[in-house]
């Protein structure tokens, strides 16, 4: 078949590293590394070729290594999830966009049955080096069915890895760890974080794919988040540290495998945690840190893990009440005035 090409997302081009990038820039940079380093390694989804990705993750990509390797697949998610995997199978790497992580749904019969059991289920003769990314969250009134989080789903899934990353630099570090890896991994990444800005160097030694990391040092509590609510967690600790409350804020960058060592050494030096998560209270990752941190951290602990959680309620489309479903800075702070009142 005749390689086309696409001018207009040529002419664009991919990424280029610079000092601050995007989110989705870093991404774009990590699949153009990957498929220039690797010709086994190719892309699926609905939209990423020639519109160049709904968040503009693989703009340009197909302009440069064209539909074999950047295609473009028919909305019938479990169809092309199941392609990946027979892909991965058969000695590939495909990178699999999943346009929304809402849709997963339909791809979980893929994700759950075939890619997270064939190498346990074949003795590890099978390996399924496949890379599922998923944006999610709630972005901007998007609607109920459009707002999901679905870590509680994924997260309890032996055979799959599931990481989130926050910043560019752990976009591109965590996405290039995800393609060399020889087991399935999901990329959870945030639609409100794409078009956000940080600090990026191509060049910088990566740390362990699920390795948290201590956002802001503290002694008095340990604030436990991931994705979008590092942030508010960041902004919490600037004004709790006026009220001259020092809080530790550890970004998870991973909810399968936890880096349960790194919170265990903040709790013993902190005595005192609040995981805070977008995702509903009920049965959600925060629940399973807890659960986990209470019994590793007892000693340590002088009360009760708290959570922070949105609201049980499908996430509603008027932008006020969507805004007041999910955890915000004030939330926050009410649960270390709670927890300080408790602990005398």
């Amino acid at each position: 078949m005749t390689r086309q090409r696409n001018d207009n997302v040529g002419a664009i081009g991919t990424a280029r590293p610079a000092p601050e990038l995007e989110v989705w820039q870093a991404l774009n940079i990590a699949l153009d590394r990957a498929m220039e380093r690797d010709s086994g390694v190719f892309i699926l989804g609905e939209d990423v070729g020639l519109f160049g990705g709904s968040y503009r993750v693989t703009q340009g990509l197909y302009a440069k290594y064209g539909e074999w390797r950047v295609r473009d697949t028919p909305i019938s998610e479990n169809s092309f999830v199941g392609m990946g995997v027979g892909a991965a199978l058969a000695g590939g790497r495909p990178v699999v966009e999943i346009m929304t992580v809402n849709f997963a749904l339909l791809a979980l019969d893929s994700i759950i049955n075939m890619a997270a059991k064939l190498r346990y289920m074949s003795g590890g003769q099978l390996q399924v080096p496949l890379v599922v990314r998923m944006p999610g969250g709630v972005a901007r009134q998007l609607g109920a069915q459009h707002s999901q989080r679905l870590e509680h789903t994924l997260i309890n899934v032996p055979g799959l890895r599931v990481v989130v990353p926050a910043t560019a630099q752990d976009s591109y570090w965590q996405l290039s760890q995800a393609i060399v890896a020889d087991d399935p991994i999901v990329v959870l990444e945030h639609e409100f974080l794409y078009f956000t800005k940080g600090p990026f160097d191509a060049a910088a030694a990566p740390p362990p794919m699920h390795a948290a990391a201590v956002r802001r040092e503290g002694r008095d509590v340990t604030l436990i988040a991931w994705q979008r609510m590092v942030s508010e967690c960041m902004n919490a600790a600037a004004q709790l540290s006026a009220r001259g409350i020092e809080a530790e804020v550890i970004d998870l960058r991973s909810l399968r495998p936890i880096d349960l060592p790194l919170l265990r050494a903040s709790v013993a030096k902190t005595h005192h945690a609040i995981v805070v998560e977008e995702d509903c209270r009920f049965g959600g990752a925060g629940a399973e840190i807890a659960a986990t941190l209470a019994e590793a951290s007892y000693p340590d602990l002088r009360a009760a893990v708290r959570r922070v959680a949105a609201s049980d309620v499908p996430t509603p489309y008027n932008l006020e009440l969507e805004r007041a479903s999910i955890p915000r800075t004030q939330n926050i702070l009410d649960a270390v005035e709670e927890l300080a009142g408790s602990t005398g």
